[in-house]
């Protein structure tokens, strides 16, 4: 009996120990997992080894004749019934220092001739937009009407030709008429139409997405295709044509390899387009009705840009290890569902603090990738797709997105600064991507900027930095972020998000912690 009670109690100590053990375990478990969630990362900026400097036309635009962009958009209808430009929208646009706009498109450049939108206005013929909903407008808006815009903006227009359903005497005269100094028919047609001096006009661009709706070509037609059509475009004066060629959508790789090799010696740049977007291409997402799943779906894609744009490169560097041809994202950014009660064929969609956060990682992957990419075109500039700007009659509102570009006017023309960045991880059901996006330039007065985001919607991330080759001795800097991932301005509260003062940096020597919030894009300058 006693011997029996005695293996009893024995048993009964040691699985009592073990359960002490689990438990203990499990808490282990639980307090490294916090531990882990709020783990400091490291970043390093190598001040002194800045070698590339990040194009200012990584931050141009896209204007196309597509729903409310053009009329309802950039331009108000007078009670006349003419059309003029917005002044609200130009100095809104001239705040963030827009370095380019690409105009008429789009696939509809590739619908669009030129010399239905000159001349008189009531005897320029109408057109039926067949891409963008069957609408019919009456060319008000034209080629003088866009590069009066460009003018009143400061900014540099970029023009792309009618390759799919035009001929090469019409996209070499349209180049012609905008740029030849004097004498020629086409020169003498543009004076008479009220505008003797010419243009100046550099970025051309031969066709759009030739590989769909601009002809659906394969690439060893178009690149045959573009060396006849680029041939016909003469420098005149001082200006020699920057000659951009359709490029891959997304992932062709392939593309990108035959164009290099059949027709870069007379490419300047290849257009890269890429969308991203949650669910289908049939069934996209809501632009502001999403959780976490969505959240964590767009912004992984939105950290794969980097690869994406890497192998791109790298095919580009077999054929071009000098790097002369620029690696342009003519068009990019989200792709939502429509707004309700929306024209779907118009592509009106809202624009939360999640599209911002796209768009901040899509710029730090493009500033590091200054030594290629040269230029990018966000779609689109006004009331389409990620747009800058939202309007409605009279009224207008600047997007989440147009407050990133705003806060990222600093990289501009800046030298950009290597940076070696732990990122941590942010990993939401079966989606893992880094938690923390970042850029870092020196502008021409010595100040450095650096951008960072954190994709973590749930957890700030604490940051050790350290500048080298850099003495720093102040840091302030700016926030974008809100409580809600779903946040966006609409017309009844436009200022719902907008960048707020920054207090989360501190300075020790040139040691530098930063508590990014969650779900944050923030700007800071050192001095």
């Amino acid at each position: 009996m006693r011997r029996t009670t005695t293996n009893i109690n024995t048993t009964n100590i040691n699985t009592t120990r073990l359960a002490m053990r689990v438990r203990f375990l499990i808490a282990l478990l639980v307090f490294s997992t916090a531990a882990s969630a709020q783990a400091t990362q490291t970043l390093i900026i190598n001040a002194d080894q800045g070698r590339d400097t990040i194009s200012r036309h990584i931050y141009g635009h896209f204007a196309e004749h597509l729903g409310r962009g053009i009329y309802d958009g950039i331009w108000m209808k007078k009670s006349d019934g003419s059309w003029q430009i917005r002044d609200d929208v130009v100095q809104a646009l001239r705040a963030i220092k827009i370095p380019n706009v690409r105009w008429p498109g789009g696939c509809f450049a590739d619908y669009y001739h030129w010399k239905d939108g000159i001349g008189d206005k009531a005897r320029r013929p109408t057109l039926v937009n067949n891409n963008w909903g069957g609408v019919t407008e009456d060319n008000a808006v034209g080629t003088h009407e866009f590069l009066d815009l460009t003018q009143k903006l400061g900014t540099e227009p970029f023009v792309v030709g009618n390759l799919g359903s035009g001929t090469v005497q019409e996209m070499s005269e349209w180049w012609e008429y905008i740029n030849q100094p004097g004498g020629s028919p086409m020169a003498k047609q543009r004076a008479a139409n009220g505008h003797p001096e010419p243009w100046n006009v550099r970025f051309w661009g031969v066709g759009n997405e030739s590989w769909g709706c601009g002809g659906n070509m394969r690439p060893e037609y178009y690149a045959d295709e573009f060396k006849r059509y680029a041939g016909f475009l003469p420098g005149y004066g001082r200006v020699r044509p920057f000659r951009i060629a359709t490029g891959p959508s997304d992932d062709n790789y392939n593309w990108t390899e035959v164009m290099m090799r059949d027709a870069g010696r007379m490419i300047d740049g290849l257009d890269l387009h890429h969308y991203m977007l949650t669910g289908t291409w049939a069934q996209k997402g809501n632009a502001t009705q999403f959780g976490e799943a969505e959240w964590a779906e767009l912004l992984q894609k939105a950290t794969q840009f980097d690869a994406l744009i890497a192998r791109h490169s790298t095919i580009m560097d077999r054929y071009d290890p000098q790097k002369r041809v620029w690696l342009v994202v003519g068009e990019w950014g989200t792709w939502h569902q429509g707004e309700p009660g929306s024209n779907p064929s118009f592509l009106y969609q809202q624009n939360s603090l999640r599209d911002a956060l796209v768009a901040a990682v899509s710029l730090n992957t493009f500033n590091q990738h200054a030594d290629r990419v040269k230029m990018a075109n966000i779609a689109q500039t006004v009331n389409v797709l990620q747009a800058m700007i939202l309007t409605q009659g009279d009224k207008l509102l600047m997007t989440p997105t147009y407050h990133v570009y705003e806060m990222y006017t600093v990289h501009h023309d800046a030298v950009m600064l290597p940076m070696t960045l732990d990122a941590g991880r942010y990993t939401f059901g079966d989606r893992t991507m880094p938690a923390v996006s970042g850029s870092a330039s020196r502008d021409a007065s010595g100040k450095i900027h650096i951008t960072l985001t954190n994709l973590d919607p749930n957890q700030p991330r604490t940051i050790n930095a350290s500048v080298r080759g850099h003495a720093v001795s102040s840091v302030t800097g700016r926030v974008l972020t809100s409580d809600r991932m779903t946040t966006f301005n609409s017309f009844e509260a436009p200022n719902a998000i907008h960048p707020v003062a920054f207090s989360g940096a501190k300075l020790t020597g040139n040691a530098l912690s930063i508590t990014l919030p969650p779900k944050s894009v923030v700007v800071l300058e050192l001095r």
